[in-house]
Order: structure tokens, then sequence, then C-alpha cells
């Protein structure tokens, strides 16, 4: 495996270009035009949608969850692959969830 980067310029759904620095890994030439974020964006939706039931059964009041990906091309797109929080990402994630308050006295239905 090679420790190759390279800046890519990657287009997001709202139009917006940035650019993204990726792992070259092959030999696939990773500067051909711009890339869609989408795959790298249906991976941070997996993996937040994976750990969301777990959460909800431990049942805390505040959960974080904290994972980094490394960016790179396979078959022309962009792909994300989770790498270790102390390693080196070139993407970070951090999703917060906090257990919101429930009434605990009921109210009256005369009570306006």
């Amino acid at each position: 495996m090679s420790d190759r980067s390279t800046r890519v310029p990657v287009r997001l759904e709202d139009g917006t270009q940035i650019y993204v620095e990726v792992v070259q890994t092959g030999r696939e030439d990773v500067s051909l035009g711009a890339k869609t974020f989408e795959p790298v964006a249906k991976t941070i939706e997996a993996v937040a949608k994976a750990m969301i039931e777990p959460i909800k059964k431990a049942k805390p009041t505040r959960a974080s969850l904290t994972f980094g990906l490394e960016i790179g091309i396979e078959q022309g797109s962009l792909m994300a692959a989770l790498v270790r929080g102390t390693g080196n990402a070139t993407l970070e994630i951090t999703l917060e969830w906090e257990k919101e308050d429930t009434p605990t006295s009921e109210t009256s239905p005369n009570t306006p």
C-alpha cells in the first residue's frame, strides 16, 4: 500500500466544490475530474445509523461517537475507510445525541 496522497476537487450535494486529500492506494489516477462526495456521505450516514440503535438501547442521557475516515479513490469514485481515532484520518466526525427532557407532570385538559 502506497502513502501517496493527492488533493482532488469534490462536489458536494449543493454544488459547492471543495478539495479533499485522498490516498492513492493503486495505479488509478486520482486527479481525473471532480468527484462527488456522495459515497463518503453515505458511509457517514450508514455508520451513524448503525450506532443509533445500540445508543438507544443503552439509554444514556448524552452520547458521543467519534470516528475517522480515510478518503481514497476506488474505480474512479471517492470511498471512505474507517480508521482508528488516533490514526491519520483526513476526516474526523463527531456525532452527539442528547436525551430530550420529558414532562414530569400531566397537564389538565382544562388548563390553557
